[in-house]
């Protein structure tokens, strides 16, 4: 009676941890650059310890307007690379882009968004950084380089001459393409020069990467460290979450079932255990 009692107990702990869980999911289907947690009811029974089992739904959210053409998305696999006041780099499938007051291209936190200096032919300069490891610390405080197998970067500037509004004094305005190349626009549109390159990383399994913050990630062992990634650039749009609804209210349906279903079997072992009590005064 005592096993069968703690088994019901366990039970509808971990089927209202793996509800909790999923609850989360399904909180943030609108949330822009939110990843679906792959999430298994067998982890909670077998008591894995949720900090360490982690793993990330990688196929594509649907594309929502921004708030402007600074906002990106990324159409493939790939995660942009966002560097933080301490020098550290992340990962993110988020591209809540814009210009701060300096003319760099950063995040709602503030986080500088990595490119690659181009030429006018569109080709990247190296620029001769040293490496650094992922989330590390910067051996130069400007051109950094993110990992194994991935070019130098340097945070995106586009500083606006005060004199007549234009960036760098002669463009009037920009435009992503879908290589990630940031071009600057002249003369009514019929001059385009090349001026950066967003950073497009990839990795052999995105999937495991290690989540730091809500949005973003750190590479580990298991999902490889960061290379020239893959995918399209599209400016002016950002990606919803990936979260499968559907798939997520089935799985709280069972969820649900599994704790009412234990509480039964708590509520039954408490009137028999309360009957033996009776029965041995």
């Amino acid at each position: 009676m005592k096993d069968a009692f703690v088994t019901s107990v366990n039970t509808a702990l971990s089927a209202t941890a793996y509800f909790n869980e999923l609850s989360l999911n399904a909180f943030n289907m609108d949330t822009p650059g939110y990843r679906q947690k792959n999430i298994f009811f067998s982890d909670f029974i077998n008591g894995a310890n949720m900090e360490d089992r982690h793993e990330w739904k990688t196929f594509q959210g649907k594309a929502i307007p921004g708030r402007s053409d600074t906002n990106m998305m990324i159409e493939g696999k790939g995660y942009f690379a966002v560097r933080k006041t301490d020098g550290s780099l992340l990962y993110t499938r988020l591209g809540d882009f814009t210009f701060d007051k300096d003319g760099t291209l950063v995040n709602e936190l503030g986080y500088k968004v990595q490119g690659y200096l181009t030429n006018e032919k569109g080709e990247i300069v190296n620029t001769g950084a040293t490496q650094i490891n992922p989330g590390g610390s910067p051996n130069n405080p400007s051109h950094r380089q993110g990992g194994s197998g991935h070019l130098p970067t340097t945070e995106i500037n586009m500083w606006v001459d005060p004199t007549n509004g234009k960036f760098f004094g002669k463009y009037e305005e920009f435009k992503v393409k879908a290589d990630g190349t940031l071009m600057g626009v002249a003369e009514k549109g019929k001059v385009s020069v090349p001026l950066y390159k967003v950073a497009v990383v990839g990795f052999v399994n995105p999937g495991k990467m290690t989540r730091v913050e809500e949005y973003y990630y750190l590479p580990n062992n298991d999902s490889g460290m960061p290379v020239e990634g893959s995918g399209e650039v599209r400016s002016g749009v950002i990606e919803k979450s990936n979260v499968y609804l559907r798939e997520q209210v089935n799985y709280l349906q069972f969820a649900k079932l599994q704790i009412e279903v234990a509480q039964k079997l708590i509520n039954t072992n408490k009137q028999l255990l309360q009957e033996s009590v009776r029965l041995l005064q």
